[in-house]
C-alpha cells in the first residue's frame, strides 16, 4: 500500500476548519457558562440546598 496516493480519511477545507473551530468555541463558552450559572446558584443558596424534606 505504499502506492496509495489517496489521503486517509475525509479532509476537511479551511472554511470547514474554521467552522468547525468557532463551533468548537461556542460550545465551550456555553458550557463554561452553565457550569458557573450552576455553581452561582449552588453558592447562593447555600447549605439549605441539603436540607429539604424526605
Amino acid at each position: 500500500m505504499a502506492g496509495n496516493d489517496r489521503p486517509d480519511g475525509i479532509v476537511l477545507t479551511e472554511a470547514q476548519k474554521k467552522s468547525r473551530r468557532r463551533r468548537s468555541i461556542a460550545i465551550a463558552l456555553a458550557l463554561g457558562v452553565l457550569v458557573v450559572l450552576f455553581f452561582a446558584v449552588t453558592i447562593v443558596k447555600g447549605p439549605a440546598v441539603l436540607v429539604r424534606p424526605l
